[in-house]
């Protein structure tokens, strides 16, 4: 029997390749999961061209439907072709812990969505001062959009970590850029923290109050592994069986009466979504140096004024002596 070296040779490259696309299958399947449990910016980047609707409102705000406070500090005026911080505050309970996917509690993450106008973009690496990079550290910066680069994502990030986001910003130049023009400007900020209580496929998590559908009274609580199902026996004798995702927990007991609406177990919540609105001068320097020119007039002309003054004054009384 002679040896097919062509036949081992093509059974040999048939279990490479076969190898090969079930590692690409495994690698792409772990990336999309991924990528799903980036929660806030990835969908918000998936589901929404634009991150502000026309009423104002950010689109996290649809998914984190709890209400917190963000803050933002920018620099009142800056001159072009500069680099700033803008800050981004998300202050929060550092002792807080959150209902986490499977049921366990864990730490609150934070994010942030600032809105620069257009022309103001993220710092080149080369240009951020030292200082700068040091308060950075290893904050990593996504741009909402090939369109909008002045669109910039951060998160999800250890909150304990992240409290404050500093985000450097480079200031257009009008003399460059000819559709950039001094003036002032707004500047829109989003920041979350904590899990939110619907997926944008319209779900609810398990990060949210579960109530009753109907209203009854309670025949049957079961707990598994994956969750709760609570039994409700109605007035009219039919039954209505509420799934609870594990994380929240239950309150209520088998025989008690619930009305529709009435909470089956109490809020996980400790998060929430804030958004604030800002503004900032693109100032010319030449701008500030005949501010500059015109104050120094202004001083001189009083000071001559009063001069004048005092020497009309000591002329008159001469005059009066005499």
């Amino acid at each position: 029997m002679k040896f097919n070296f062509l036949s081992v040779f093509n059974q040999l490259l048939k279990v490479i390749v076969s190898g090969a696309i079930v590692a690409i299958a495994t690698i792409s399947l772990v990336l999309t999961n991924a990528q799903s449990a980036a929660a806030y910016p990835f969908w918000a980047q998936e589901n929404y061209e634009v991150p502000r609707e026309a009423t104002g409102k950010i689109v996290c705000a649809n998914c984190h439907l709890g209400k917190k406070k963000t803050e933002i500090e920018v620099p009142q005026a800056v001159l072009p072709d500069t680099v700033f911080e803008a800050v981004v505050k998300v202050p929060y309970d550092l002792d807080a812990q959150q209902v986490l996917g499977d049921g366990s509690k864990g730490g609150l993450n934070v994010g942030a969505l600032l809105m620069l106008p257009d022309g103001f973009t993220l710092a080149p690496e080369d240009r951020i001062p030292e200082e700068m990079k040091e308060e950075i550290g290893g904050t990593f910066y996504t741009p909402y959009s090939d369109e909008h680069p002045n669109w910039l994502l951060v998160g999800p990030v250890p909150g304990e970590q992240y409290e404050e986001i500093i985000f450097p910003v480079l200031s257009p130049d009008p003399a460059t850029d000819k559709t950039v023009h001094f003036g002032k400007y707004q500047v829109f900020v989003g920041g979350n923290r904590g899990r939110g209580q619907v997926y944008p496929t319209g779900q609810a998590t398990n990060n949210v109050v579960y109530t009753a559908s109907k209203g009854g009274v309670i025949s049957g609580i079961s707990k598994g592994d994956y969750g709760t199902e609570v039994t409700i026996k109605t007035a009219d004798g039919k039954t209505v069986t509420e799934s609870l995702q594990p994380g929240p927990d239950l309150i209520v007991s088998e025989g008690q009466s619930v009305e529709a609406g009435e909470p089956l177990t109490n809020d996980p919540n400790v998060g929430g979504f804030g958004q604030h609105d800002t503004e900032i001068v693109l100032q010319s320097s030449g701008r500030i140096q005949g501010l500059l020119a015109f104050l120094a007039a202004a001083a001189l002309t009083q000071v001559m004024l009063v001069l004048k003054k005092k020497q009309v004054e000591t002329v008159q009384a001469a005059n009066v002596t005499f």
